[in-house]
């Protein structure tokens, strides 16, 4: 049994998280400021003794005592929608945060694993993106507030890695989508699929023709704890590199949904990616990992969910 600290323990990705290293017998701290994060992701661990969930601003302080085995940096704003509503924050997160969480993993001895992001490849020149890959981003855009942040993130934590030697991984996350994702998100996905069980039109920005690589979260979440439990630096691309256009997503959604929504039409947002694609190479050939839920059968799971979420039967 490892003592495992989680900020962003409360958002959609870091509830899954907790969830696993619970089953696997783990005990969590989780941390979290509720900016986006709900109380409900985590209801099913209520009363469980080998999990604490405490309330803080881990840009502002760390209230953890005794020994900690491994230290996962999650807390951040993480959809288009909400790092522009929370901007500060967000810059706060990926630069504060960080360093009071590696300060956490540098006292402890601990492992710390860092959640980072597809961003950091902004609008990529190469494709698929390996972790190699420098990135293409517009350091003054709005969208800035994330990417960059991510990208200060990684930076701050190869240098505790190589000046002070803590025991860091990096793990780049792509698009993930499932239970949980709240239907306020503002991510493609959640919006397709509950226009779509609406009844409403399904909104597409741009053209429809920019793409984007889908992981189911149980995928992504066996991933980021291969990396955990591993020894590997990264960076390292956790993605699922089928790929699909946003149109091609929406003709996915209408038919796990049965509607029969029309599509709208918008202006596509700024510095928004026309294209995005893991290489998964490394953590095939380190990790030993893979996705296996494919998009239609992930995209029926959220659907249901939703469905239950409606029904108050959700968990």
């Amino acid at each position: 049994m490892a003592r495992v600290v989680l900020s962003g323990g409360a958002g959609f990705l870091g509830s899954h998280i907790c969830d696993e290293l619970i089953a696997r017998g783990d005990e969590v701290v989780a941390l979290d400021s509720f900016i986006t994060g709900r109380r409900e992701n985590l209801a099913q661990l209520e009363g469980e003794p080998r999990f604490t969930l405490v309330e803080c601003d881990v840009s502002v302080e760390v209230p953890v005592t005794g020994p900690v085995d491994s230290v996962m940096h999650f807390a951040s704003p993480a959809s288009p929608f909400e790092y522009l509503t929370y901007p500060f924050e967000t810059l706060d997160a990926g630069s504060l945060g960080t360093r009071l969480m590696l300060d956490l993993a540098r006292a402890n001895g601990a492992r710390f694993v860092l959640a980072s992001t597809s961003e950091i490849y902004g609008e990529p020149l190469v494709h698929p993106q390996r972790e190699s890959y420098w990135g293409n981003v517009n350091s003054i855009g709005p969208r800035a507030v994330y990417d960059e942040a991510k990208r200060f993130a990684e930076t701050m934590t190869m240098t505790y890695h190589r000046e002070l030697g803590v025991d860091i991984g990096i793990v780049r996350i792509f698009n993930t989508y499932g239970p949980r994702l709240r239907a306020a998100d503002g991510r493609v996905v959640s919006n397709f699929v509950v226009q779509a069980m609406d009844g409403r039109p399904l909104t597409v920005y741009g053209d429809g023709s920019q793409s984007r690589a889908y992981c189911y979260v149980e995928d992504e979440v066996r991933g980021i704890l291969a990396l955990l439990d591993s020894a590997m630096v990264g960076p390292v691309n956790i993605g699922n590199p089928a790929e699909f256009t946003v149109l091609e997503l929406a003709r996915i959604v209408l038919e796990v949904t049965g509607s029969n929504s029309e599509l709208v039409f918008e202006p596509l947002p700024t510095d928004d990616p026309t294209r995005r694609r893991p290489d998964i190479t490394l953590a095939r050939e380190h990790l030993g990992w893979e996705p296996k839920v494919t998009l239609h059968e992930g995209l029926a799971r959220l659907h249901e969910w939703y469905e239950k979420e409606r029904a108050g039967d959700a968990i």
